[in-house]
């Protein structure tokens, strides 16, 4: 009877939790951040390979939410003595995947974690990439029931998991320097849009503590939309009711498909582009801002999986593959398909080699 009582309150808590993160992204995009971008993994990574210099045109401006879930991660795990590095499980894998992951996202406008805020936005469009994004986690999990693993981790070395985290403050070390960092630096309101960068780390921290907290991701709650437990699935909704709810009391909800910010109608790459982000985020093991989460938890494949996303993102913009309010590119489209292709043909892989194998690897 304890144990069921202690296991409701930490459900309770964890849904809570998931609301809070969905009013703080809400805030920041009241603040000043893109629309509905309170927090993106994929966009924020792509500002940043702006920001390093790594591609010309488009946005170049350094984002300190990165910085804040990836740190509020870390400290919610140091501070439970919790903290633990690890890494082998595929790491190659994972760097190819956030390069896909990347370039999906942008063609479709954003990163799962973004979807959701587009939905609580009354953004109709995301509801049509939710449709595409359940059914490329589908099928990720049907490999997954074939034999598909992106393998297990070990405990490694402290300085392994402390690589990402590491990476993080030398980019805010520069960013805090000034100068060194194409885009707006602190005190600097002008650049792209960006709530003000003190109350952005300072919300993002704690975002990324409660992520840390409740395990939350994306691919995680689709998942569990095939499944009898529906604990994130509800977490997920919870998300997108805290974001529409701080919307309409600003009055800035807005149900419609026309008219919306960040997003296109393209119909079938609203499909597509989340579909691939959702097979290549099974493949992976987490959705963008999963991934981080897990850089700041001490996880040094899921810094590749991070690193591999900021340089799909470069990718994305010096090979025109990026859509926009007017709709997607003809590069973007093909991108899409390239990568479907080729994410499945290599789960197939995986799957066959481990048969060949009975099951080991």
């Amino acid at each position: 009877m304890l144990r069921s009582a202690g296991t409701r309150t930490a459900a309770t808590v964890g849904l809570a939790l998931a609301a809070l993160v969905g009013v703080a992204a809400a805030t920041l995009v009241l603040l000043g951040n893109p629309g509905n971008m309170g927090i993106c993994g994929a966009c924020f990574l792509r500002d940043w390979a702006g920001a390093l210099g790594l591609f010309a045109t488009g946005p170049q401006v350094f984002r300190p939410e990165v910085v804040g879930v990836l740190g509020g991660a870390l400290a919610y795990r140091a501070l439970r003595r919790q903290f633990a590095a690890r890494s082998g499980s595929h790491a190659v894998t994972r760097f190819a995947c956030g390069v896909v992951m990347a370039f999906a996202a942008l063609v479709f406008l954003g990163c799962p974690f973004r979807m959701l805020q587009r939905v609580g936005g009354g953004d109709l469009n995301a509801l049509v990439g939710l449709v595409g994004f359940l059914g490329g986690v589908r099928v990720g999990m049907a490999f997954e029931h074939r034999g598909y693993s992106v393998g297990k981790t070990q405990v490694v070395a402290p300085a392994v998991g402390l690589l990402g985290p590491l990476f993080a403050v030398l980019v805010f070390v520069l960013f805090l320097l000034g100068g060194h960092l194409r885009g707006p630096g602190p005190g600097d309101p002008g650049g792209p849009p960006h709530a003000p960068w003190l109350v952005a780390l300072a919300l993002a921290l704690g975002a990324g503590a409660a992520l840390s907290a409740t395990g939350f991701c994306a691919v995680l709650a689709a998942r569990q939309v095939f499944r009898q437990d529906r604990r994130m699935l509800a977490g997920a909704g919870l998300l997108v009711l805290g974001y529409a709810a701080v919307f309409a009391s600003a009055g800035r909800l807005q149900v419609s498909f026309a008219g919306q910010p960040a997003a296109h109608q393209d119909l079938v790459w609203n499909v597509l582009a989340p579909a691939l982000l959702g097979l290549t985020g099974v493949l992976a093991g987490g959705c963008p801002v999963r991934q981080i989460v897990m850089a700041g938890q001490g996880n040094g494949d899921a810094f590749l999986t991070v690193v591999g996303l900021l340089v799909g993102g470069a990718l994305a913009h010096n090979l025109g593959l990026v859509s926009s309010a007017a709709g997607t590119t003809p590069a973007g489209r093909i991108a899409v398909v390239v990568g479907l292709l080729g994410a499945l043909a290599y789960a197939a892989s995986v799957v066959r080699a481990r048969r060949a194998a009975g099951g080991d690897g």
